[in-house]
């Protein structure tokens, strides 16, 4: 039997499992690549809100500047949408075009399990979404517009309830200036196809998905890629790739895998400071986080109300939360640890926040304020 495909199975410990992590993130060294390739990289930044992306791209690439993302959303490169586990994403072209299909009947499954699916899954839901698909061929419009539009063809349903179906299950995009730094507009939806000029993949694109992951997240198991897709049949797809696939043992014993050709975890790696945004990636990938938090500190970093707080990283885990506050002269950056830190950290963490002043708040007049949470 070949190695990939061995029960035994090497052991990683959760440092190990961290290194490789931060390592594929680009939070050990920050790269010079482009904004794209990053993005492509991690296979999309999570974007519940519009400036998080912006930070973490910062975080991952050396001499990062806001406007690089902001033109690839207006040049149509990288698109705000609906994604992986029915969250928005911000994915590029190329991937929204290959993945979004794939992606098509976990939507739809989850919007109907849902309180909003439940409003209206006693309707004729292809005319629903055609009717919707009409109206925004026609002239992108926001959630407002859109339900009282769709309410013309149905007066005696929810509008809400109808827009949210279209926005939640069809194939749209954000308009920006929806998704970019400091946007606070409705968001106005248009076709993908129409927007990007070319038709979904109608490829299935699972197994290119699970690669993609493990590339940017890995070794991780199969609960892991299930936790950041949203798919179903995920142990399927995991059989089908084995022969490209080693496997390894978290501290519990969890089966692992991970691509042949990725590198190897290297636990004795330095781990310098990071200030990570908040709803960053490294948080929200894996079903067990314990490779980057301590199960100890997830209620000072997920709230009740559904925000990840901006984290900062010390020796690679989660050691506190930062914010960013900006006023009409000044902009305050405060880091708020678990613990007291060394000396050393502290003087990374200011230059850190230094640089996260001078790219994200120019002209205000900057002060990095340091808590114990």
């Amino acid at each position: 039997m070949p190695a990939s495909q061995s029960s035994a199975a090497d052991p990683l410990s959760n440092r190990a499992l961290n290194r490789a992590l931060l390592q594929r993130q680009a939070l050990l060294q920050p790269l010079p690549d482009s904004a794209l390739a990053m993005i492509e990289r991690l296979g999309g930044l999570q974007a519940q809100a519009p400036n998080p992306p912006y930070l973490g791209l910062w975080s991952r690439l050396s001499g990062f500047r806001p406007e690089q993302l902001t033109e690839l959303m207006q040049a149509r490169q990288v698109v705000r949408a609906t994604m992986m586990r029915g969250t928005l994403h911000l994915v590029t072209a190329r991937d929204y075009l290959a993945w979004r299909a794939t992606l098509q009947p976990m939507l739809r499954r989850l919007f109907l399990q849902s309180d909003q699916g439940r409003a209206v899954k006693d309707m004729d839901l292809d005319a629903l979404s055609a009717a919707g698909r009409e109206l925004l061929s026609a002239q992108p419009l926001n959630a407002t517009d859109l339900g009282a539009a769709l309410q013309a063809h149905w007066p005696q349903r929810d509008a809400g309830a109808m827009g949210r179906w279209v926005r939640g299950v069809e194939p749209l995009i954000h308009v920006p200036p929806a998704g970019v730094w400091d946007s606070h507009r409705a968001a106005s939806f248009a076709p993908a196809a129409q927007w990007l000029g070319a038709p979904l993949a109608g490829d299935d694109a699972s197994e290119a998905m699970v690669l993609r992951y493990l590339a940017a997240f890995g070794p991780a198991s199969v609960q892991d890629i299930a936790a950041w897709s949203g798919l179903q049949g995920v142990r399927a797809i995991v059989e089908r790739l084995r022969p490209r696939l080693r496997s390894y043992r978290d501290p519990s014993g969890t089966v692992l895998f991970d691509p042949l050709d990725a590198p190897s975890p290297e636990p004795e790696r330095p781990a310098p400071p990071r200030l990570l945004a908040d709803f960053d990636n490294v948080l929200l990938a894996h079903a067990d986080r314990s490779r980057i938090l301590d199960e100890r500190h997830k209620a000072a970093v997920f709230t009740r109300n559904g925000i990840v707080r901006a984290t900062v990283l010390i020796d690679g885990f989660v050691a506190g939360t930062w914010s960013l506050e900006r006023g009409k002269e000044a902009a305050t950056l405060t880091i708020a640890t678990f613990a007291r830190v060394s000396k050393a950290d502290r003087v990374a963490l200011e230059t850190l926040a230094q640089d996260c002043l001078a790219t994200f708040a120019p002209g205000l007049a900057p002060a990095v304020r340091f808590d114990i949470a």
